[in-house]
């Protein structure tokens, strides 16, 4: 009985732990980019990853801050636990509660602190910042490990190694490192992981330009986890085993089991074991090192010019980034964010200079009213020629005056179904709300998204501020709740390749990505996108320069450049949002330009509405009754 106990131990254990790696695992070798479809075994995603420069960029950045972190902290908190060790005891005791004060605050105070400390002291946010945080949450790790290791070491044998004529220097390396080493390594090895592991702090104190593998890892998964992110999370799960291994390899000399006597091991393996023990960690050191030297300098541009944007995530050409940089030299420090809501609080604390942003139209009139927008200068935008007067004039909903913004992409919100799973036309934003498809509805995780389409349902406006139609619609929000699968931004679009889901709430822009890969994967399903006839929100999106920004002739460049047709167009085809580029719309195939999900006419737009920014006492409201949508 007690060995079946063992073995339903052992089993329960394998299922939860690793189960869902190797699911992880399996998925990083199919084919398919949809994880609810095996399309055969490949190796691509593993080449793919390799090639991508921005996550090959962000491992090397990760495993150089945690090294570096590890080797700064753990020579701090050494020297400290040595002076903390010389104190008397009610003094010691004071400093060592002071040191673990870090280790049991919560991490967002930590990263918060930080943040405001930087913000403070007008330091950049970027590397240095990630570095002297890590730096400085990993000591208290290293002082723990070091501490009970000096408590053990014999303060006689060093004062005698003194009484015989050692330095203090020569008499510590001597006689107490030795002792203390086990106790170093291990606050290095804690400090290194936990420098790995680290998001929430990271998150605070990271600037434009540069990510670590949580923060990236996380951007990814509000969009859509991609099968690179499969493929990199591998082959982090084998680094850590083969490290694991090298932990564990048995130690040089062996007791003997019988008389108690020690066995040397042969030439061979003690070669083998120098090999594998140090050879190949100082080649990985090597490789980090040299890795990541690699990826950072090919990011950057001789000169000091530099601009940073900040734009929604996978929302530009990368290609589009190169090709400013080589005929500008003028450097491109790029940041990605997933909502608006995210976006505003970054720009308006200050804490980062953002050049150029790219927020939606209810934003933009935020921004204006609350005095964070500069001016364009449109003298160094010629190429605002080729934006369509219709764009500009939809502009004056929330830049009356067109002195901010610069239009971008521009489409609606509607509803995609799989025509396989429903079985009737849709043409109304009530059918999200229809029983039959329980557990197969997708809502966007925004919002004014999702108060949108419960307002427009029940015939109220968009940019309703009136309490009894919202709190009708929070109502519909929480009945509708039992039917939803998931809130989710961008994976609507896989789940929907995928099969997963019947019905959801997207973006236009997506629809051409999405018939380009049904017809790829050659699917045995067609997927339509319909713009219900109660009207939805028409949005724009627009470049806009920040009133603190250091770098606004270049920002204007930026702007200028994105105007250009070729480059608009060469946008359109990654991106596939609708631009108001109206050169560019006439470089397109004819079919695009009749496509009438991308570029619907004014008859489908006939009940649609521009998002407006509703005053901060709207938007408490809407972000409270949101909260409590979200919490029932």
């Amino acid at each position: 009985m007690k060995k079946k106990l063992q073995n339903l131990y052992l089993l329960l254990i394998v299922i939860f732990l690793y189960a869902p790696i190797m699911t992880l695992m399996v998925l990083s070798f199919n084919s398919s980019r949809t994880r609810a479809k095996w399309g055969g075994f490949t190796g691509k995603w593993y080449v793919s990853l390799f090639q991508d420069e921005a996550i090959m960029s962000t491992l090397y950045n990760t495993l150089i801050i945690a090294l570096l972190s590890a080797l700064i902290a753990t020579v701090i908190g050494t020297l400290a636990s040595i002076g903390i060790q010389s104190m008397n005891r009610k003094f010691r005791t004071f400093m060592l509660g002071v040191t673990n004060i870090p280790m049991l605050n919560a991490d967002i105070v930590t990263g918060v602190s930080m943040m405001l400390l930087f913000i403070a002291f007008r330091m950049t946010m970027g590397f240095s910042t990630i570095l002297i945080a890590h730096i400085t949450f990993n000591i208290p790790y290293v002082i723990l490990s070091v501490m009970p290791k000096l408590k053990q070491t014999n303060r006689r044998t060093y004062e005698a190694a003194l009484d015989l004529g050692a330095s203090p220097i020569y008499a510590f390396f001597k006689v107490v490192f030795p002792d203390i080493l086990p106790g170093i390594l291990s606050g290095f090895l804690l400090a290194f992981t936990m420098s790995l592991d680290d998001f929430v702090i990271t998150h605070f104190t990271k600037g434009p330009g540069i990510d670590t593998l949580s923060t990236k890892i996380y951007s990814e998964v509000r969009k859509g986890i991609r099968p690179e992110i499969y493929a990199l999370s591998t082959i982090m799960f084998v680094t850590v085993l083969f490290l694991l291994f090298l932990i564990n390899l048995k130690p040089e000399k062996e007791v003997h089991e019988k008389d108690g006597t020690i066995r040397k091991p042969s030439r061979a393996r003690h070669t083998m074991r120098l090999v594998v023990t140090r050879v190949v960690p100082a080649l990985l050191v090597i490789v980090i090192t040299a890795g990541g030297f690699f990826y950072n300098s090919k990011t950057k541009i001789s000169g000091s010019e530099k601009v940073i944007v900040y734009n929604w995530g996978e929302y530009l050409d990368p290609d589009v980034l190169d090709i400013f940089e080589e005929e500008t030299g003028i450097q491109v420090v790029y940041e990605e964010y997933e909502t608006n809501e995210i976006m505003y609080p970054k720009v308006q604390s200050g804490a980062i200079s953002y050049d150029v942003v790219c927020p939606s139209d209810y934003m933009i009139q935020r921004m204006i009213e609350n005095d964070l927008l500069a001016e364009i200068n449109w003298d160094n935008i010629p190429n605002i020629k080729n934006i369509g007067q219709t764009y500009m004039d939809q502009s004056k909903a929330f830049d009356p005056e067109n002195k901010y913004s610069v239009p971008y992409c521009w489409g609606t919100v509607g509803i995609l179904y799989n025509k396989t799973m429903v079985d009737e036309p849709i043409d109304s934003w009530s059918v999200l709300w229809d029983p039959k498809y329980k557990d197969s509805i997708l809502m966007q995780d925004s919002v004014r998204d999702a108060f949108m389409v419960a307002l427009k349902k029940d015939g109220f406006s968009a940019n309703s501020t009136d309490e009894t139609e919202l709190q009708q619609a929070k109502q519909d929000l929480i009945d509708q709740k039992p039917l939803i699968q998931a809130y989710v931004i961008d994976q609507v679009r896989d789940k929907m390749i995928g099969g997963e889901a019947a019905i959801g709430v997207i973006y236009s822009g997506e629809i051409m990505y999405i018939q380009d890969e049904v017809a790829a994967q050659n699917l045995p399903f067609s997927l339509e996108y319909v713009i219900p006839e109660e009207g939805t929100n028409v949005w724009l999106d627009s470049w806009v320069v920040p009133k603190n920004a250091k770098n606004k002739e270049n920002a204007e460049k930026w702007i200028n450049f994105l105007c250009r047709p070729d480059v608009a167009v060469k946008n359109f085809e990654y991106i596939t949002y609708a631009t108001p580029n109206k050169a560019a719309k006439e470089m397109l195939d004819e079919e695009i330009q009749n496509n009438k999900a991308v570029f619907p006419d004014a008859k489908q737009l006939k009940n649609c509405e521009v998002y407006r920014y509703l005053g901060d006492e709207a938007d408490e409201l809407y972000n409270s009754l949101w909260k409590e949508v979200k919490s029932d």
